[in-house]
């Protein structure tokens, strides 16, 4: 398989955000010539129109990277691992985040949907799960739709499904990712319902995760809380995965839960 160029690349996310030469060269304020010669290899661009380039197509810090490194630059934005010293403020940050939310669950993943943490309120979630889903790396995805997860409890499986997939769908859109889109394929041959999302009723205004537990269906608010200006992968492809009550009776179940 050729190594692809700086050119290529730029090529390939530019008609990913559906964007003629056209439209991002005045984005960028440079020429359609110039643009195009960048394109086929004819012109190589300097780090700063690679850069102006990246922030008006959107892309992805671990593929600017990449991007950079194909055109014969050294990457802008380090790659650290979760638990290098470096990241003990991010750590620590999300610490407290995860701990704020109790007793209602909340768990950070990365942009594989791995799990990095989790407070005391997902134990809620895990009633009856598979102990091999829980074996490290946990996917938070194939952990929640998987069949020996929390699928059998999920009394809306299909609409929670159909939310889960749409997100996915559009995260590998975004991001590009083999190993999402992998991730996505392999979802989908579970068992569980309609693979789209299903519409709506005219007076919901969010789609809740309706979660059977010790006889009582809990109903869950999602919420994903991302960090704001990140600089370096590890950060940008990090999020917080909340689930709030959406009605008294889940809070008062929480709540009590939490004081046993």
């Amino acid at each position: 398989m050729p190594t692809l160029t700086a050119g290529d690349l730029l090529r390939h996310w530019r008609l990913r955000r559906r964007l003629s030469q056209l439209e991002l060269a005045g984005r960028a304020e440079t020429s359609t010539r110039h643009l195009s010669f960048i394109e086929t290899g004819r012109a190589t661009p300097s780090r700063a129109m690679l850069a102006n380039l990246c922030e008006h197509l959107q892309i992805p810090l671990r593929e600017r990277n990449r991007l950079l490194l194909a055109a014969g630059y050294a990457p802008a934005f380090a790659e650290p691992a979760i638990d290098a010293p470096e990241m003990a403020p991010v750590r620590a940050a999300m610490g407290q985040i995860l701990a704020g939310h109790a007793p209602y669950p909340a768990l950070a993943i990365d942009q594989a949907w791995t799990m990095v943490d989790a407070n005391a309120g997902v134990t809620v979630l895990l009633a009856g799960v598979d102990p091999a889903l829980l074996t490290p790396p946990v996917n938070a995805l194939r952990l929640s739709l998987h069949p020996d997860g929390l699928a059998p409890r999920i009394r809306n499986l299909a609409e929670w499904r159909g939310h889960l997939l749409a997100r996915l769908t559009r995260q590998v859109e975004v991001t590009g990712s083999p190993e999402l889109a992998d991730l996505c394929a392999e979802v989908r041959e579970y068992p569980g319902g309609e693979t789209e999302l299903v519409l709506p009723e005219p007076h919901q205004v969010v789609v809740p995760l309706r979660l059977e537990h010790d006889g009582q269906v809990l109903s869950l608010l999602s919420v994903s809380t991302v960090f704001g200006t990140p600089m370096n992968v590890t950060v940008a492809e990090l999020a917080i995965e909340s689930f709030l009550p959406a009605d008294d009776a889940t809070r008062e179940t929480l709540r009590t839960l939490s004081s046993r």
